[in-house]
């Protein structure tokens, strides 16, 4: 699942990383012991079984995909395994030029040292006193600036009127989401450009390397992307009076700013995978039930760290693992990690240090991935007139966790007509849900935990009320035994999971959608996320409910009713 903004990296050093009163548990295909780190794979069945997850996952998540980053090699080797599956289940190949591959044109995007940020002739250090993300060059000389006010106290906020052809700086209020620099500019749409003032560490995050889809059709949605991260000291050679004492609409001295950014392809193929299982139904084959997860993950570091003490400490410090990644520790919370790791020592004295860094996303989205594959069997397994009247299309998108990328592509640049897609299905983090994992939290912040049937469903009414009836309908009728969790699909959400994986780019074109996920969990986006500590069973339970619902909206004799309003589809996503 993408995140919007990481703050700070885990803590890397073995004598501080170990916490959990409980190690979290791990489950097999038919019980809850230990699994291997490694595991032989087997021929897989038709029917969708957890012992074929198990073993699709291994090879997925493996060491040897190297984290499955779009534009790698890693990721290059994960969406050769789909096709090489997809190809061998009978499967059409629907990408381009008779393949299964749709390739999108990615490109690295990074700021250039030639870039100047000037305040009444004197130029600031870029680096250590400002930096910049954008999308294209920009040079401007005596630009006036306007302090526009504290994000998060609206009160304060400059009037969007008064904005044009300046640059608006915003300070950022201790209760605001990081999140909102994304969207900065819509609280200044008509500014030349808008700037932030932020901790002095977030001027790194603006200096690393950006990916981009170089495609007319991704203009910035919701606004410029044009953004300047300004210090504290440097916002105060704009603003000669002391900050704290500035209000909304004080003009401050003017600034000269150069954006120069360094772009190149990257260096492997960024792909997403797609094939067609034609409908039975002559009349109904050219309409379309969409089956998706993301391909990719987000690679490896040069850091390798401890995996069991990580995620014993993450489980206690870092409940929502990178969601948290800034939590350091209470007292308690670190002698509790203490306690727990010695613990965990001393029942595997033999144990060898893992030292790792790769980040194998066997839940994100290793889980997903893997069960469309095992839907797609199950799906072209069956003959006559058991076999869905409409078509099926499976998408595994690419370079989701950069932004939904491969997904916006695919929805953009359909290889089948975009309205002969009547649904779309979106698993992303299916293989968690334990009780002990902390899946998420509810609009007012209260903690959820998952269960041996645990589900979450966001976005399954947002545009077709039907659709939301019909899965809990087969859910029920058909003995799934899945507990629906909706915490997640609240309106104003703050974690605003709708908007967040490959399903809202189908949603935004009035395509009627539903995101399945187990949640959220300790082992997110970290090197802990390892096909070991994945429940397959459950994972299994929820890919049978997926395939199910897929059918009767296949089988229908009318296309899901859209009852809701359609978004736009180049506006912001909003929950």
């Amino acid at each position: 699942m993408k995140r919007f903004l990481v703050l700070a990296s885990a803590v890397a050093l073995p004598t501080i990383l170990s916490a959990q009163a409980a190690r979290p548990a791990s489950h097999g295909a038919g019980g809850s012991k230990p699994l291997p780190y490694k595991h032989a794979p087997r021929p897989t069945t038709a029917n969708i079984t957890a012992a074929d997850l198990m073993t699709r996952l291994y090879i997925f998540a493996d060491d040897s995909m190297m984290g499955r980053e779009a534009g790698t090699i890693g990721n290059v080797k994960g969406t050769d395994y789909i096709a090489a599956e997809v190809k061998r289940l009978g499967l059409v190949p629907a990408g381009e030029n008779g393949t299964y591959f749709q390739t999108i044109p990615l490109k690295t995007r990074e700021l250039d040292s030639a870039s100047a940020l000037s305040v009444n002739g004197a130029r600031l250090a870029l680096g250590t006193e400002w930096a910049a993300t954008g999308s294209a060059p920009f040079a401007v000389s005596d630009l006036p600036t306007v302090f526009g006010g504290t994000i998060g106290d609206s009160a304060s906020l400059i009037s969007p009127d008064s904005t044009a052809g300046k640059l608006v700086v915003f300070a950022i209020g201790a209760n605001a989401n990081p999140r909102v620099l994304r969207g900065l500019a819509r609280y200044a749409p008509n500014a030349t450009a808008v700037a932030a003032i932020v901790p002095d560490q977030m001027l790194g995050f603006a200096r690393r390397t950006a990916t981009f889809v170089d495609d007319s059709a991704f203009a910035p949605r919701g606004g410029s992307a044009r953004t300047i991260l300004l210090t504290s000291a440097a916002a105060g050679k704009v603003f000669p009076s002391p900050l704290a004492s500035v209000k909304a609409g004080t003009m401050g001295n003017p600034v000269a700013v150069g954006l120069v950014f360094r772009v190149q392809p990257v260096p492997f193929p960024a792909r997403n995978v797609v094939a067609i299982l034609p409908g039975s139904d002559p009349k109904l084959e050219g309409e379309y039930v969409a089956i998706g997860a993301h391909n990719d993950h987000v690679g490896f570091s040069n850091r390798p760290v401890n995996n069991d003490s990580l995620r014993i400490f993450n489980h206690i410090v870092r409940p929502g693992g990178a969601e948290n990644a800034s939590n350091r520790g209470t007292p308690e919370q670190l002698a509790q990690f203490d306690t727990a790791w010695q613990a965990f020592r001393m029942a595997n004295p033999t144990r060898a240090m893992r030292a790792d860094s790769i980040s194998n996303g066997a839940d994100d989205d290793g889980s997903g991935s893997v069960s469309v594959l095992e839907i797609a069997e199950k799906l072209a397994s069956l003959k006559g007139a058991a076999r869905p009247k409409r078509s099926i299309i499976f998408v595994w998108h690419v370079g989701e966790e950069k932004g939904l990328l491969g997904s916006a592509y695919f929805t953009d640049h359909p290889t089948v007509p975009r309205d002969s897609i009547v649904a779309q299905l979106n698993m992303d983090m299916v293989g968690r849900g334990a009780a002990s994992d902390v899946v998420g939290l509810t609009k007012d912040g209260q903690v959820l935990h998952g269960g041996p049937t645990y589900l979450q469903l966001v976005g399954s009414r947002r545009l077709s009320t039907e659709l939301g009836d019909i899965i809990e309908q087969v859910n029920t009728k058909d003995r799934h035994g899945v507990t629906c969790d909706y915490s997640m699909d609240a309106n104003g959400h703050p974690m605003t999971i709708y908007c967040r994986s490959d399903h809202y780019e189908y949603a935004r074109y009035g395509i009627p959608i539903t995101f399945f996920t187990t949640g959220g969990h300790s082992d997110y986006h970290q090197v802990t996320d390892e096909p070991d500590h994945i429940d397959y069973d459950h994972m299994a339970r929820v890919a049978n409910l997926v395939e199910d619902v897929a059918l009767h909206v296949a089988d229908l004799d009318h296309r899901v009713v859209v009852d809701q309003p359609k978004p736009d589809p180049r506006g912001t996503c909003r929950q």
